[in-house]
């Protein structure tokens, strides 16, 4: 019999196309991470992470981002790796390590899950000194 006539009893494989990564959603981590730099390094400015902040993390952010801490005139800094810690449902501690040519930075983040389900910044430090922070009454 003819290819593909009715009496063909040939198995037929069906072509494969080329297999394609699987995207992987991104991590709270990582977003917050890349979030934080592109702020830290003036790539963006300090008040885009007014809905992705609470608390004090976003005066925190603004004292760190008037420092200009990232920003280079070389290289340009990038997310070199990053670890978490997850101390309570609901909570993440992050550290991501930030390079920026041959030096390397230590920042870390404290992110918090809402009640609308929105992950939010509540704390970031970089390698240095700390804001300032007014007295408790």
């Amino acid at each position: 019999p003819a290819p593909g006539t009715a009496t063909d009893t040939t198995p037929r494989v069906p072509a494969q196309s080329p297999r394609r990564p699987i995207p992987q959603p991104l991590l709270p981590t990582d977003l917050f991470a890349d979030l934080l730099l592109a702020v830290l390094s003036g790539r963006r400015p300090v008040h885009s992470m007014l809905r992705h902040t609470r608390g004090r993390a976003y005066d925190e952010l603004a004292w760190l981002a008037e420092r200009g801490p990232l920003r280079t005139r070389g290289a340009r800094p990038v997310v070199r790796d990053i670890g978490w810690f997850e101390p309570r449902a609901g909570a993440i501690e992050a550290f991501a390590r930030i390079g920026a040519g041959d030096r390397l930075r230590a920042m870390a983040f404290r992110l918090e899950l809402g009640q609308d389900l929105r992950w939010r910044c509540t704390a970031v430090e970089l390698g240095g000194p700390r804001p300032p922070h007014a007295e408790a009454d």
